[in-house]
């Protein structure tokens, strides 16, 4: 019981978040500490930030952390959701435009986020089932657009896009 005992808390000694919530008794057994734990409780939900700069008041710190936190979405963002990657150009210029591109798009994105209260998700789950299908018989060839549904409606006035959406019917082209 007593080996058992040492190679458990030989595999919790790696895992530092685990340890500090274990006591071994003068037994050698492992127990949870529960000190440790409600002392951690009282800190739950609290932050603990440090500043060198000594005239800034606690929220001015505050919200420069988050602003911080806003920062490293951004550039998650752009890795996943817009897909910045390594793209192998090899001119300055093309490089810089890529890159600003980029930023562009994250611009809008968060723009559309703000104004409509809603993540770039779930904003492009609702406008992606906005469509446009071909329709070709005897009579002609026309394009039409899919009934926009009410949260389509509902973003396009939180952008400030021209309300109707697109024309029903888009074009239409008599046969011969």
């Amino acid at each position: 019981m007593y080996a058992d005992s040492n190679q458990l808390a030989g595999v919790i000694s790696t895992k530092p978040g685990l340890r500090r919530y274990l006591r071994t008794t003068p037994a050698g057994l492992l127990r949870v500490d529960q000190a440790a734990v409600k002392a951690e409780a009282r800190l739950d939900g609290k932050y603990l930030l440090r500043c060198s700069d000594p005239s800034l008041s606690p929220e001015d710190i505050a919200v420069g952390y988050k602003q911080l936190l806003e920062v490293e979405r951004g550039w998650r963002d752009l890795k996943q959701i817009i897909d910045l990657r390594p793209i192998f150009h090899r001119r300055e210029d093309r490089i810089r435009a890529h890159v600003l591109l980029c930023w562009l798009a994250l611009l809008l994105i968060r723009v559309a986020e703000t104004r409509t209260g809603h993540t770039w998700h779930r904003l492009r789950d609702h406008l992606q089932r906005l469509h446009l299908a071909t329709f070709t018989g005897t009579a002609g060839t026309y394009r039409q657009t899919s009934e926009p549904t009410k949260p389509q409606r509902d973003t396009y006035t939180a952008l400030g896009l021209p309300l109707p959406l697109p024309k029903k019917i888009v074009d239409l082209t008599a046969g011969s």
